[in-house]
């Protein structure tokens, strides 16, 4: 192994249950009832991910901490 190639990490990042909040919020987004926090529809995925990711946090998944 070469010294700038990193080693991949074995363990999850994101646990199950993480993946459960994202999956209800996508869900939601595709129904059309997905609200931001300034009350507009949510239409991007990546904004739908980025509600499911927070909710999870908050509610103490095993989560990583948010980039900024």
């Amino acid at each position: 192994m070469t010294p700038t190639t990193a080693k991949k990490s074995s363990t999850r990042k994101y646990s199950p249950a993480a993946g459960k909040s994202v999956e209800t919020e996508m869900h939601e987004m595709h129904e059309g009832k997905l609200r931001s926090g300034s009350g507009k529809k949510v239409t991007s995925k990546k904004q739908a991910i980025a509600i499911g990711l927070s909710k999870a946090r908050k509610a103490g998944a095993k989560v990583p901490e948010k980039e900024s």
